[in-house]
């Protein structure tokens, strides 16, 4: 398998995702010190579920937020939403396939799955960074009894400066996550947005003491001038 070629591909999709501003539908919001995360959904185009679109301000600079949510080894550190998170694989310092565990959520009435993705980095023109994540079969990794194998259709993040406050950033995030098993929809889609709520909540947690690498302003520092400024 081209894995770079997919993950390219997945990253445009994300673009995509993000550029499509039809058929949108609001489900959950949190407001916290006068802070807002919206989580709106519409039916997936990959599988019968929901695409989410989850929309926050981090009070953080593009590059370190993209350089924390793209790095592996500090991610169970602060996503209370997996037990497990490691890189199996690295493609190249752009890319790799990382094998994740879930904690179990509702009470329990859904099980841990487990997931192999692929996940990639790439900057755009306007200091625009998007981290994608689609799940691949990975033979190293095959499903075992021990968990439901999961999988994540074109997933990902979109970090950009925040017009009025460069300094911080407008985080977006698009999530579509087959769980598979004998989940009922309607237990994923009363579960889903209060649990994307907690990511960001968390991910702005765990960022307070994340300290970017020294001399590094950006996890690259090519850009594609793909995505124009506006």
């Amino acid at each position: 398998m081209d894995y770079k070629a997919l993950a390219q591909q997945t990253a445009q999709d994300i673009l995509s995702y993000s550029q499509d501003t039809s058929g949108w539908k609001v489900v959950k919001t949190s407001v916290r010190k006068q802070k807002k995360i919206t989580v709106s959904s519409k039916a997936s185009k990959k599988f019968h579920g929901n695409l989410y679109r989850v929309e926050g301000i981090i009070p953080e600079s593009t590059c370190k937020l993209s350089d924390f949510l793209y790095k592996p080894e500090n991610r169970i550190t602060w996503d209370k939403s997996l037990k497990v998170y490691k890189m199996v694989q690295k493609i190249d310092s752009d890319t790799f396939i990382c094998h994740s565990i879930t904690q179990s959520f509702a009470m329990g009435s859904i099980s841990p799955r487990d997931f192999i993705d692929l996940v990639y980095f790439k900057r755009y023109e306007g200091n625009v960074n998007v981290i994608s994540s689609k799940s691949v079969d990975f033979p190293a990794y095959p499903p075992s009894s021990n968990y439901i194998r999961g999988y994540n259709h074109t997933c990902g993040y979109i970090c950009s400066p925040l017009q009025e406050n460069p300094a911080h950033s407008k985080l977006v995030m698009f999530v579509q996550t087959e769980m598979r098993g004998k989940l009922s929809p309607s237990v994923i889609e009363a579960t889903m947005p209060s649990n994307l709520i907690s990511f960001i909540l968390n991910a702005k947690d765990g960022i307070k003491t994340y300290k970017a690498p020294v001399g590094r302003g950006c996890h690259h520092n090519g850009h594609s001038s793909l995505l124009k400024k506006k």
